[in-house]
């Protein structure tokens, strides 16, 4: 016998918030695992794919379940375990991810899953058993199943707005899983009253099942975190170095950012900082423009070395902005400005012919975003540049240097003359490093830079561009691989 027909009101709104809650957990998903394994193309897609094998598997269980028994019995203990799930999630991400710390692929895959599958698959079980108890009529079966379905996408592209728009700005990681698995529970026990059923299982089983729950949830609200904020792009930290009474270590989804010292600005504890501050030295800027802010670290160089020195910082997120403001000394003023946004609208927004020096320097967790390494991002850099600027550019890759080579040829498709600063096991292709990439229209002062690399803690050598990126392919808009030609 076809089981009566939920309330068309209420047959919709269960679909559409157990569509809803299914985005809201793969977006957040993508912030609970980025501070032990990155924010990379590999890690976008694993929690997406993650997210559609969930998604896939309880579609199928759900119809299932709800061909062999009363689905009106299924649908409160699916909302009420999914609550459940959801609240685990943070402890096994927390926990677990302190132990898969790193970029490599099973880490990354198993992280994602422990992040979003087990909620997702719960969750996804519910549309086919409204679907079922809709079917009263089979002569309506198109437009039972077309609107549920248009109705759970709805769900899904509202909360996807509203966490990215929304959720993400005004709440912590940990709370919005956390609110979204207490919404759950209510929504599974208010539904078990509406429909006047019993939760299935023994009294102990259900206790047991409580108690997961609440000690989940326990422990996602007091488990480590590696964030002292939560911007709207990253989790950020801050570490006091005890050898340096000054000294503050920028953290960023789990990779050494920036360091500052305080006391003494003029200090550059990381080695391509130093490379780019010697290339500064001998050109003296008036004006330079940062694409990519950081810790501030080198405008707070450039501020004490060159004296009168006008510079603008294009950078991504206002929220570490505030941050650098509290933490790391940032003081911002005529001589030194800040636009939030991104780096590429915030150069196409620059004057023509405006700046001696600019500076690349923006980071999605250890790789340069796509659209700021193509040719049309170099040449609009070239625009901005007057005659005789330099263009320097932080780059890091590991053996075989495949996106070094292609972002030198990049960059040497536009600027006539291009270095490349590294140290020399990196350049002989024996270990993983930061590369400064070094450009102008003009003839470089290659030995005044030489001699200021010279005097530097740690050696290194600065030779042809053009000749170390060898028959690499140009990067473009249209073609820009640069999580796939990286190597972890």
């Amino acid at each position: 016998m076809t089981p009566r027909a939920l309330p068309s009101g209420l047959a919709t709104a269960l679909v559409f918030a157990a569509s809803g809650a299914v985005l809201v957990l793969e977006i957040v998903a993508l912030r609970l695992v980025g501070p032990y394994v990155g924010v990379t193309l590999q890690v976008s897609s694993s929690v997406i794919g993650i997210s559609l094998a969930a998604i896939a598997y309880g579609t199928w269980l759900g119809g299932r379940l709800a061909d062999r028994f009363d689905p009106r019995a299924l649908l409160a203990p699916a909302l009420l375990l999914a609550a459940i799930g959801t609240a685990v999630t943070l402890p096994l991400v927390r926990y677990g991810g302190e132990i898969l710390r790193g970029g490599a692929a099973p880490a990354v895959l198993l992280l994602a899953a422990l992040a979003v599958f087990l909620p997702a698959f719960l969750l996804s079980t519910v549309t086919p058993m409204v679907v079922k108890l809709q079917l009263s009529d089979l002569e309506r079966t198109g437009s039972v199943v077309g609107r549920l379905s248009s109705v759970g996408t709805l769900g899904a592209i509202t909360a996807t707005l509203a966490t990215g728009f929304i959720f993400v700005a005004a709440l912590p990681t940990n709370w919005i899983i956390l609110s979204l698995a207490a919404l759950l529970a209510l929504a599974g026990l208010a539904l078990a009253w509406w429909l006047r059923r019993d939760l299935p299982g023994q009294p102990r089983t259900r206790a047991v099942l409580v108690s997961v729950g609440l000690v989940g949830a326990g422990l996602g609200a007091v488990g480590p975190t590696p964030c002292d904020v939560e911007t709207a792009y990253h989790c950020a930290r801050v570490d006091r170095d005890p050898a340096v009474p000054g000294g503050r270590t920028l953290i960023l989804n789990s990779a050494r950012h920036s360091y500052v010292d305080l006391a003494d600005p003029k200090h550059l504890e990381f080695a391509y900082v130093q490379w780019i501050a010697a290339v500064a030295d001998v050109l003296a800027p008036r004006d330079a423009l940062h694409l990519g802010g950081g810790g501030f670290t080198l405008p707070g160089y450039l501020r004490q070395t060159q004296p009168g020195i006008q510079q603008q910082v294009v950078e991504l997120d206002g929220g570490l902005v505030d941050l650098d403001k509290r933490e790391l000394g940032l003081v911002t003023g005529p001589d030194l400005r800040v636009r939030v946004g991104d780096a590429r609208v915030g150069l196409a927004a620059q004057p023509t012919s405006a700046f001696d020096l600019v500076v690349g320097d923006a980071f999605g967790y250890l790789v340069v975003p796509w659209h700021l390494s193509t040719r049309e991002m170099i040449s609009d850099i070239s625009r901005v540049l007057r005659p005789g600027g330099i263009y320097t550019q932080n780059v890091i890759d590991y053996p075989p240097d495949r996106f070094l080579k292609a972002e030198l040829a990049t960059v040497a498709a536009v600027f006539p003359h291009v270095a490349l600063i590294a140290p020399p096991d990196a350049l002989a292709g024996e270990r993983g490093s930061n590369f400064v990439i070094v450009a102008s229209r003009s003839p470089l002062p290659l030995d005044a830079i030489r001699a200021g690399l010279v005097g530097l803690p740690e050696p290194v050598t600065l030779q042809d561009g053009p000749g170390f990126a060898g028959d690499a392919r140009v990067l473009t808009d249209n073609y820009a691989p640069v999580d796939q030609l990286l190597t972890f």
